[in-house]
Protein backbone atom coordinates (compact mmCIF):
# COMPACT_ATOMS: atom_id res chain seq x y z
CA UNK A 1 0.00 0.00 0.00
CA UNK A 2 1.22 3.73 -1.04
CA UNK A 3 1.97 5.72 2.46
CA UNK A 4 -0.42 8.32 3.22
CA UNK A 5 0.61 11.81 3.00
CA UNK A 6 1.34 13.60 6.16
CA UNK A 7 1.08 17.48 6.30
CA UNK A 8 4.50 19.14 5.89
CA UNK A 9 5.32 21.58 8.01
CA UNK A 10 5.40 25.19 7.08
CA UNK A 11 7.37 27.74 8.24
CA UNK A 12 5.86 31.86 8.52
CA UNK A 13 6.67 35.28 8.67
CA UNK A 14 5.87 36.76 11.72
CA UNK A 15 5.69 39.88 10.00
CA UNK A 16 3.65 39.45 6.87
CA UNK A 17 2.01 36.30 7.44
CA UNK A 18 4.24 34.94 4.36
CA UNK A 19 4.50 31.17 3.96
CA UNK A 20 7.42 28.94 2.63
CA UNK A 21 8.03 24.90 2.80
CA UNK A 22 11.30 25.35 4.32
CA UNK A 23 13.06 27.71 6.73
CA UNK A 24 14.84 30.83 5.21
CA UNK A 25 16.56 33.74 7.39
CA UNK A 26 14.54 35.75 5.34
CA UNK A 27 11.33 36.61 4.44
CA UNK A 28 10.47 36.25 0.79
CA UNK A 29 8.01 39.20 1.09
CA UNK A 30 8.79 41.73 3.17
CA UNK A 31 12.49 41.48 3.06
CA UNK A 32 12.83 41.09 7.03
CA UNK A 33 15.75 38.95 8.25
CA UNK A 34 14.85 36.69 11.00
CA UNK A 35 11.13 36.93 11.44
CA UNK A 36 10.43 33.50 9.63
CA UNK A 37 9.50 30.92 12.57
CA UNK A 38 7.66 27.34 12.05
CA UNK A 39 4.58 27.11 12.22
CA UNK A 40 1.44 24.42 12.91
CA UNK A 41 1.31 21.84 10.18
CA UNK A 42 -1.37 22.95 7.57
CA UNK A 43 -4.71 21.49 7.88
CA UNK A 44 -7.52 21.62 5.21
CA UNK A 45 -9.93 24.52 5.34
CA UNK A 46 -13.18 24.15 7.39
CA UNK A 47 -16.75 24.24 5.34
CA UNK A 48 -18.24 27.51 6.68
CA UNK A 49 -21.63 27.33 6.18
CA UNK A 50 -23.91 30.33 5.57
CA UNK A 51 -25.11 32.70 9.10
CA UNK A 52 -27.32 35.37 9.67
CA UNK A 53 -25.99 38.17 8.29
CA UNK A 54 -25.59 41.95 10.43
CA UNK A 55 -27.34 44.22 8.02
CA UNK A 56 -29.50 43.29 4.86
CA UNK A 57 -27.63 43.95 1.63
CA UNK A 58 -29.03 47.45 -0.45
CA UNK A 59 -28.59 48.98 -3.51
CA UNK A 60 -25.17 51.11 -3.33
CA UNK A 61 -27.32 54.03 -4.38
CA UNK A 62 -29.05 53.67 -1.50
CA UNK A 63 -25.87 54.05 1.03
CA UNK A 64 -25.76 57.34 3.05
CA UNK A 65 -22.49 58.76 3.23
CA UNK A 66 -23.55 61.82 5.19
CA UNK A 67 -21.92 59.56 8.49
CA UNK A 68 -18.63 59.51 6.16
CA UNK A 69 -18.28 62.79 5.23
CA UNK A 70 -14.64 63.99 6.36
CA UNK A 71 -14.39 67.07 9.22
CA UNK A 72 -11.71 69.78 9.66
CA UNK A 73 -9.22 69.21 12.21
CA UNK A 74 -8.34 72.80 12.56
CA UNK A 75 -4.69 72.44 10.78
CA UNK A 76 -5.12 73.43 7.42
CA UNK A 77 -1.74 71.57 6.67
CA UNK A 78 -2.85 68.75 7.96
CA UNK A 79 -6.03 68.67 6.04
CA UNK A 80 -4.52 68.99 3.04
CA UNK A 81 -2.77 65.47 3.56
CA UNK A 82 -6.14 64.01 5.06
CA UNK A 83 -8.08 65.30 2.27
CA UNK A 84 -10.15 67.53 4.07
CA UNK A 85 -10.12 66.28 7.51
CA UNK A 86 -10.78 62.97 9.21
CA UNK A 87 -13.63 60.89 8.95
CA UNK A 88 -16.05 59.18 11.79
CA UNK A 89 -14.90 55.95 12.19
CA UNK A 90 -11.43 55.97 10.46
CA UNK A 91 -8.44 54.62 12.23
CA UNK A 92 -5.12 56.52 11.79
CA UNK A 93 -1.96 55.60 11.89
CA UNK A 94 0.64 58.63 12.33
CA UNK A 95 4.88 57.35 12.93
CA UNK A 96 7.65 58.88 12.97
CA UNK A 97 11.53 59.20 14.82
CA UNK A 98 11.69 59.85 18.27
CA UNK A 99 11.27 63.70 19.15
CA UNK A 100 10.04 64.63 16.06
CA UNK A 101 7.04 66.19 17.24
CA UNK A 102 4.38 63.69 17.14
CA UNK A 103 2.59 63.93 21.13
CA UNK A 104 2.54 67.92 19.97
CA UNK A 105 0.63 67.45 16.87
CA UNK A 106 -1.70 65.04 17.97
CA UNK A 107 -2.42 67.07 20.95
CA UNK A 108 -3.24 70.12 19.18
CA UNK A 109 -5.20 67.99 16.67
CA UNK A 110 -6.80 66.93 19.71
CA UNK A 111 -7.49 70.31 21.62
CA UNK A 112 -8.96 71.59 18.45
CA UNK A 113 -11.66 68.51 18.37
CA UNK A 114 -12.36 69.25 21.76
CA UNK A 115 -13.76 72.76 21.06
CA UNK A 116 -16.31 74.42 19.37
CA UNK A 117 -14.31 76.92 16.72
CA UNK A 118 -10.20 76.08 15.72
CA UNK A 119 -9.31 79.50 17.28
CA UNK A 120 -6.91 77.79 20.05
CA UNK A 121 -3.27 78.74 19.99
CA UNK A 122 -1.14 76.92 17.55
CA UNK A 123 -4.20 76.44 14.92
CA UNK A 124 -3.14 77.88 11.29
CA UNK A 125 -7.14 79.55 10.74
CA UNK A 126 -9.97 77.27 9.57
CA UNK A 127 -12.72 76.09 12.01
CA UNK A 128 -12.49 72.74 13.86
CA UNK A 129 -15.11 70.43 13.86
CA UNK A 130 -18.05 70.39 16.24
CA UNK A 131 -17.19 70.59 20.21
CA UNK A 132 -16.81 66.85 21.10
CA UNK A 133 -15.08 64.44 24.36
CA UNK A 134 -11.86 63.81 23.21
CA UNK A 135 -9.44 60.67 25.11
CA UNK A 136 -5.96 61.13 25.15
CA UNK A 137 -4.48 58.21 25.72
CA UNK A 138 -0.70 57.97 27.00
CA UNK A 139 1.21 55.05 27.39
CA UNK A 140 4.87 56.62 27.30
CA UNK A 141 4.32 59.29 29.81
CA UNK A 142 2.26 60.04 32.78
CA UNK A 143 -0.35 62.21 32.94
CA UNK A 144 1.37 65.09 34.65
CA UNK A 145 3.75 65.10 32.00
CA UNK A 146 1.27 65.44 29.14
CA UNK A 147 -0.86 68.43 31.24
CA UNK A 148 2.65 70.16 31.41
CA UNK A 149 3.25 70.29 27.78
CA UNK A 150 -0.51 70.95 27.05
CA UNK A 151 0.41 74.14 29.15
CA UNK A 152 2.75 75.42 26.98
CA UNK A 153 1.00 75.04 23.81
CA UNK A 154 -2.59 76.23 25.15
CA UNK A 155 -4.23 72.58 24.67
CA UNK A 156 -6.50 72.80 28.07
CA UNK A 157 -9.82 72.66 27.24
CA UNK A 158 -13.16 71.25 29.09
CA UNK A 159 -13.74 68.37 27.17
CA UNK A 160 -10.12 67.11 26.59
CA UNK A 161 -9.67 63.72 28.83
CA UNK A 162 -6.82 62.41 29.77
CA UNK A 163 -5.54 58.81 30.67
CA UNK A 164 -2.61 56.61 31.23
CA UNK A 165 -2.91 53.50 30.86
CA UNK A 166 -0.98 50.44 29.12
CA UNK A 167 -3.79 48.07 29.71
CA UNK A 168 -6.51 47.31 26.62
CA UNK A 169 -8.92 46.48 29.03
CA UNK A 170 -8.97 49.99 30.73
CA UNK A 171 -9.26 52.06 27.35
CA UNK A 172 -11.98 50.16 26.61
CA UNK A 173 -13.47 51.22 29.88
CA UNK A 174 -12.09 54.91 29.44
CA UNK A 175 -14.27 54.46 26.39
CA UNK A 176 -17.74 53.53 27.76
CA UNK A 177 -17.28 56.46 30.46
CA UNK A 178 -16.05 59.32 28.60
CA UNK A 179 -18.17 58.09 24.43
CA UNK A 180 -15.59 59.92 22.62
CA UNK A 181 -15.73 61.09 19.26
CA UNK A 182 -12.06 61.40 18.57
CA UNK A 183 -9.24 58.46 20.67
CA UNK A 184 -5.40 59.13 20.27
CA UNK A 185 -3.07 56.09 21.56
CA UNK A 186 0.11 57.14 22.18
CA UNK A 187 1.39 54.52 21.74
CA UNK A 188 0.23 51.74 20.49
CA UNK A 189 3.49 49.38 21.11
CA UNK A 190 2.80 50.29 24.82
CA UNK A 191 -0.39 48.84 24.91
CA UNK A 192 -0.98 45.46 26.07
CA UNK A 193 -3.69 42.76 26.68
CA UNK A 194 -3.51 40.03 29.08
CA UNK A 195 -5.74 37.72 26.28
CA UNK A 196 -3.01 37.61 24.06
CA UNK A 197 1.19 36.29 24.43
CA UNK A 198 4.10 37.95 24.55
CA UNK A 199 4.95 41.79 25.85
CA UNK A 200 3.49 45.05 24.77
CA UNK A 201 4.97 45.54 21.69
CA UNK A 202 5.63 42.54 19.78
CA UNK A 203 3.42 41.14 16.69
CA UNK A 204 0.74 39.19 19.03
CA UNK A 205 0.21 42.41 21.08
CA UNK A 206 0.06 44.90 18.24
CA UNK A 207 -2.17 42.64 16.24
CA UNK A 208 -4.84 42.19 19.11
CA UNK A 209 -4.67 45.73 20.59
CA UNK A 210 -5.17 47.04 16.60
CA UNK A 211 -7.74 44.54 16.44
CA UNK A 212 -9.98 45.42 18.94
CA UNK A 213 -9.39 49.38 18.81
CA UNK A 214 -10.41 49.13 14.90
CA UNK A 215 -13.36 46.94 15.89
CA UNK A 216 -14.79 49.72 18.37
CA UNK A 217 -14.04 52.50 16.12
CA UNK A 218 -16.29 51.23 13.43
CA UNK A 219 -19.02 50.20 16.15
CA UNK A 220 -18.83 53.61 17.70
CA UNK A 221 -18.02 55.41 14.60
CA UNK A 222 -15.22 56.77 16.17
CA UNK A 223 -12.50 58.24 14.68
CA UNK A 224 -8.69 56.51 16.44
CA UNK A 225 -5.51 57.97 15.90
CA UNK A 226 -2.65 55.58 16.48
CA UNK A 227 1.12 56.55 17.16
CA UNK A 228 3.57 53.91 15.89
CA UNK A 229 7.13 53.75 16.62
CA UNK A 230 9.82 53.34 13.49
CA UNK A 231 12.89 51.46 13.05
CA UNK A 232 16.69 52.21 12.84
CA UNK A 233 15.65 51.56 8.87
CA UNK A 234 12.96 54.38 8.80
CA UNK A 235 9.75 51.76 9.02
CA UNK A 236 7.04 51.48 10.85
CA UNK A 237 7.97 48.86 13.89
CA UNK A 238 5.66 46.29 14.32
CA UNK A 239 3.82 43.75 11.77
CA UNK A 240 2.99 44.90 8.17
CA UNK A 241 -0.65 43.75 9.31
CA UNK A 242 -1.47 46.83 11.51
CA UNK A 243 -0.64 48.91 7.98
CA UNK A 244 -3.12 46.71 6.01
CA UNK A 245 -5.75 47.20 8.89
CA UNK A 246 -5.73 50.68 9.10
CA UNK A 247 -7.48 53.10 6.87
CA UNK A 248 -4.58 56.46 6.45
CA UNK A 249 -0.97 55.91 7.29
CA UNK A 250 1.08 59.31 8.03
CA UNK A 251 4.84 59.49 7.95
CA UNK A 252 6.21 62.70 9.99
CA UNK A 253 9.43 63.72 9.02
CA UNK A 254 11.86 66.40 9.84
CA UNK A 255 15.18 67.41 10.90
CA UNK A 256 15.20 67.13 15.14
CA UNK A 257 17.73 70.12 14.64
CA UNK A 258 15.43 72.36 12.61
CA UNK A 259 12.13 73.83 13.67
CA UNK A 260 10.38 72.37 10.01
CA UNK A 261 8.31 69.17 10.15
CA UNK A 262 6.64 67.44 6.98
CA UNK A 263 3.68 65.08 6.86
CA UNK A 264 3.23 62.75 4.15
CA UNK A 265 0.08 60.04 3.46
CA UNK A 266 1.60 57.04 2.47
CA UNK A 267 -1.72 54.99 2.52
CA UNK A 268 -5.39 57.51 2.61
CA UNK A 269 -8.54 55.23 1.77
CA UNK A 270 -10.39 58.44 1.83
CA UNK A 271 -8.07 61.03 0.30
CA UNK A 272 -4.77 61.97 -1.91
CA UNK A 273 -1.62 59.98 -1.14
CA UNK A 274 0.83 62.50 -2.97
CA UNK A 275 0.27 66.05 -0.56
CA UNK A 276 2.69 66.99 1.61
CA UNK A 277 2.17 69.42 4.80
CA UNK A 278 4.64 71.66 6.24
CA UNK A 279 4.67 72.51 9.89
CA UNK A 280 6.67 74.81 12.31
CA UNK A 281 7.23 73.35 15.53
CA UNK A 282 8.09 75.48 18.44
CA UNK A 283 7.83 75.92 22.22
CA UNK A 284 4.71 77.31 21.70
CA UNK A 285 3.49 74.72 19.23
CA UNK A 286 2.92 73.76 16.58
CA UNK A 287 1.66 75.67 13.33
CA UNK A 288 1.01 75.33 9.81
CA UNK A 289 2.93 77.05 6.66
CA UNK A 290 0.87 77.26 3.93
CA UNK A 291 3.38 78.71 1.44
CA UNK A 292 6.75 76.91 2.45
CA UNK A 293 8.48 77.85 -1.12
CA UNK A 294 11.45 80.02 -0.16
CA UNK A 295 11.89 77.98 3.16
CA UNK A 296 14.57 75.55 1.00
CA UNK A 297 17.10 78.35 -0.67
CA UNK A 298 19.64 80.62 0.84
CA UNK A 299 19.59 84.17 1.02
CA UNK A 300 22.52 85.75 -1.08
CA UNK A 301 23.09 88.87 -2.82
CA UNK A 302 26.21 86.90 -4.70
CA UNK A 303 26.42 84.01 -6.84
CA UNK A 304 28.45 80.84 -5.36
CA UNK A 305 29.37 78.12 -7.00
CA UNK A 306 28.02 75.00 -6.83
CA UNK A 307 24.41 75.73 -6.06
CA UNK A 308 21.22 75.27 -8.53
CA UNK A 309 18.04 75.86 -7.51
CA UNK A 310 15.25 73.59 -8.72
CA UNK A 311 11.57 73.02 -8.20
CA UNK A 312 9.76 69.39 -7.32
CA UNK A 313 6.29 68.64 -7.22
CA UNK A 314 5.14 67.11 -3.73
CA UNK A 315 1.62 66.11 -4.65
CA UNK A 316 -0.08 69.18 -6.41
CA UNK A 317 2.13 71.51 -4.93
CA UNK A 318 5.55 73.06 -6.34
CA UNK A 319 8.36 73.58 -3.69
CA UNK A 320 11.27 75.93 -4.56
CA UNK A 321 14.42 74.32 -3.57
CA UNK A 322 18.03 74.62 -3.96
CA UNK A 323 20.70 71.96 -4.60
CA UNK A 324 24.25 73.04 -3.12
CA UNK A 325 27.27 71.01 -4.51
CA UNK A 326 30.99 70.96 -3.00
CA UNK A 327 34.11 68.67 -5.15
CA UNK A 328 37.29 68.98 -3.65
CA UNK A 329 40.32 67.33 -4.36
CA UNK A 330 40.98 63.99 -2.55
CA UNK A 331 43.49 62.27 -0.63
CA UNK A 332 41.89 58.86 -0.53
CA UNK A 333 42.31 56.02 -3.07
CA UNK A 334 38.54 56.14 -3.16
CA UNK A 335 37.40 59.30 -3.21
CA UNK A 336 34.06 60.13 -0.94
CA UNK A 337 31.02 60.46 -2.33
CA UNK A 338 28.49 61.83 0.24
CA UNK A 339 24.89 63.20 -0.12
CA UNK A 340 21.92 64.20 2.18
CA UNK A 341 18.42 64.96 1.09
CA UNK A 342 19.09 62.99 -2.25
CA UNK A 343 18.64 59.84 -3.66
CA UNK A 344 22.68 58.37 -3.47
CA UNK A 345 22.16 56.56 -6.80
CA UNK A 346 20.51 59.38 -8.70
CA UNK A 347 23.47 60.86 -7.54
CA UNK A 348 25.94 58.34 -9.08
CA UNK A 349 24.48 58.04 -12.12
CA UNK A 350 24.50 62.41 -12.77
CA UNK A 351 27.96 61.87 -11.80
CA UNK A 352 28.74 59.06 -14.34
CA UNK A 353 26.93 60.98 -17.26
CA UNK A 354 29.12 64.52 -16.32
CA UNK A 355 31.91 62.12 -16.93
CA UNK A 356 31.64 60.53 -19.82
CA UNK A 357 28.93 62.45 -22.06
CA UNK A 358 29.89 66.23 -20.39
CA UNK A 359 34.19 65.10 -20.38
CA UNK A 360 33.88 66.21 -16.38
CA UNK A 361 35.99 64.44 -14.65
CA UNK A 362 35.53 63.31 -10.90
CA UNK A 363 37.43 60.34 -10.33
CA UNK A 364 40.38 62.19 -7.96
CA UNK A 365 37.49 64.54 -6.37
CA UNK A 366 35.42 64.10 -2.84
CA UNK A 367 31.63 65.16 -3.73
CA UNK A 368 29.51 66.05 -1.65
CA UNK A 369 25.96 67.01 -2.44
CA UNK A 370 23.31 67.97 -0.07
CA UNK A 371 20.11 70.34 0.15
CA UNK A 372 19.07 73.41 2.18
CA UNK A 373 16.63 73.19 4.80
CA UNK A 374 16.16 69.57 5.30
CA UNK A 375 13.58 68.73 2.35
CA UNK A 376 14.10 65.46 0.58
CA UNK A 377 14.48 65.44 -2.97
CA UNK A 378 13.16 62.54 -4.52
CA UNK A 379 11.95 63.29 -7.76
CA UNK A 380 14.08 62.60 -11.07
CA UNK A 381 13.15 66.23 -11.84
CA UNK A 382 16.01 67.41 -9.83
CA UNK A 383 18.74 65.44 -11.71
CA UNK A 384 19.12 68.86 -14.26
CA UNK A 385 19.89 70.91 -11.05
CA UNK A 386 22.08 68.56 -9.54
CA UNK A 387 23.90 68.36 -13.31
CA UNK A 388 24.63 72.00 -12.99
CA UNK A 389 25.80 72.05 -9.28
CA UNK A 390 27.88 69.41 -9.34
CA UNK A 391 29.77 71.06 -12.87
CA UNK A 392 29.74 74.24 -11.65
CA UNK A 393 31.41 73.42 -8.42
CA UNK A 394 34.12 71.36 -10.62
CA UNK A 395 35.08 74.28 -12.71
CA UNK A 396 34.27 76.41 -10.09
CA UNK A 397 31.58 78.92 -11.98
CA UNK A 398 28.62 80.39 -10.52
CA UNK A 399 25.15 80.61 -11.99
CA UNK A 400 22.86 83.20 -11.68
CA UNK A 401 20.91 83.87 -8.85
CA UNK A 402 17.94 84.13 -10.99
CA UNK A 403 17.52 81.23 -12.78
CA UNK A 404 16.59 77.76 -12.25
CA UNK A 405 16.77 74.28 -13.58
CA UNK A 406 14.24 71.46 -13.86
CA UNK A 407 14.00 68.28 -15.79
CA UNK A 408 15.40 64.43 -16.05
CA UNK A 409 18.56 63.04 -17.03
CA UNK A 410 18.81 59.87 -18.73
CA UNK A 411 21.90 57.53 -19.36
CA UNK A 412 22.38 59.42 -22.91
CA UNK A 413 22.67 62.74 -21.67
CA UNK A 414 19.68 63.47 -22.71
CA UNK A 415 17.18 65.97 -20.56
CA UNK A 416 13.66 64.33 -20.73
CA UNK A 417 10.12 66.31 -19.87
CA UNK A 418 8.67 65.89 -16.13
CA UNK A 419 5.05 66.63 -15.38
CA UNK A 420 3.89 69.91 -14.14
CA UNK A 421 6.32 72.22 -15.74
CA UNK A 422 3.42 74.91 -15.89
CA UNK A 423 3.05 74.57 -12.49
CA UNK A 424 6.65 74.82 -11.25
CA UNK A 425 7.51 77.69 -13.68
CA UNK A 426 4.06 79.71 -12.34
CA UNK A 427 5.96 79.06 -8.61
CA UNK A 428 9.49 80.50 -10.21
CA UNK A 429 7.98 83.36 -11.52
CA UNK A 430 6.06 84.20 -8.38
CA UNK A 431 9.19 83.94 -6.75
CA UNK A 432 11.43 86.28 -8.66
CA UNK A 433 13.35 84.13 -11.19
CA UNK A 434 13.95 85.50 -14.19
CA UNK A 435 15.47 82.00 -16.26
CA UNK A 436 14.57 78.64 -16.18
CA UNK A 437 16.22 75.74 -18.14
CA UNK A 438 14.02 73.40 -19.59
CA UNK A 439 13.57 70.14 -21.52
CA UNK A 440 12.54 70.73 -25.19
CA UNK A 441 8.97 70.38 -25.83
CA UNK A 442 8.08 70.96 -22.37
CA UNK A 443 5.77 74.22 -22.79
CA UNK A 444 3.85 72.45 -26.06
CA UNK A 445 3.14 69.55 -23.61
CA UNK A 446 1.95 72.40 -21.30
CA UNK A 447 -0.57 73.82 -23.58
CA UNK A 448 2.03 76.37 -23.78
CA UNK A 449 1.47 79.08 -20.70
CA UNK A 450 4.68 81.28 -21.46
CA UNK A 451 3.39 81.61 -25.38
CA UNK A 452 -0.05 82.55 -25.24
CA UNK A 453 -1.36 85.94 -24.82
CA UNK A 454 -3.60 85.31 -21.66
CA UNK A 455 -4.36 87.35 -18.86
CA UNK A 456 -3.71 85.09 -16.32
CA UNK A 457 -0.13 84.32 -17.13
CA UNK A 458 0.75 88.06 -17.01
CA UNK A 459 3.37 86.72 -14.05
CA UNK A 460 5.31 85.39 -16.38
CA UNK A 461 6.37 88.28 -18.17
CA UNK A 462 10.09 88.62 -18.32
CA UNK A 463 10.82 85.16 -17.69
CA UNK A 464 13.17 83.93 -20.04
CA UNK A 465 12.66 79.91 -21.06
CA UNK A 466 15.36 78.05 -22.40
CA UNK A 467 14.88 74.47 -23.44
CA UNK A 468 17.61 72.05 -23.88
CA UNK A 469 17.94 68.82 -25.46
CA UNK A 470 21.36 67.17 -23.40
CA UNK A 471 23.26 68.27 -20.05
CA UNK A 472 26.04 69.06 -22.18
CA UNK A 473 23.38 71.97 -23.74
CA UNK A 474 22.17 72.70 -20.58
CA UNK A 475 25.62 73.62 -19.02
CA UNK A 476 26.31 75.81 -22.37
CA UNK A 477 23.17 77.87 -21.73
CA UNK A 478 23.05 77.68 -18.49
CA UNK A 479 26.65 79.21 -17.16
CA UNK A 480 26.21 81.92 -20.14
CA UNK A 481 22.93 83.52 -18.59
CA UNK A 482 23.50 87.00 -17.11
Amino acid sequence: MAKAKTAKAAYRCSECGWQTSKWVGRCGECQTWGTVTEAASATPARVVSAGPVSSPARPIGQVDVRSAKTRPTGLDELDRVLGGGIVPGAVLLLAGEPGIGKSTLLLEVAALASTSSGDSAGSSGSAGPAGENVLYVTGEESAEQVRLRADRVGAITDRLYLAAETELSAILGHIESVDPGLLVVDSIQTIGTSEADGAPGGVTQVREVAANLIRVAKERGMTVVLVGHVTKEGSIAGPRLLEHLVDVVLYFEGDRHSRLRMIRAMKNRYGPTDELGCFDLSEVGIVGLPDPSGLFLTRREEAVPGTCVTVTLEGRRPLVAEVQSLVAKSHLPAPRRATSGLDTSRVAMVLAVLAQRCKISMHEQDVYVSTVGGVRLAETSVDLALGLAVAGSTVEQALSTSLIALGEVGLAGEVRIVPGVQRRLAEAARLGFKYAVIPRGSLELADGPLKRADPQLSSYEGMKVMEVDSLQQALQVAFTAP
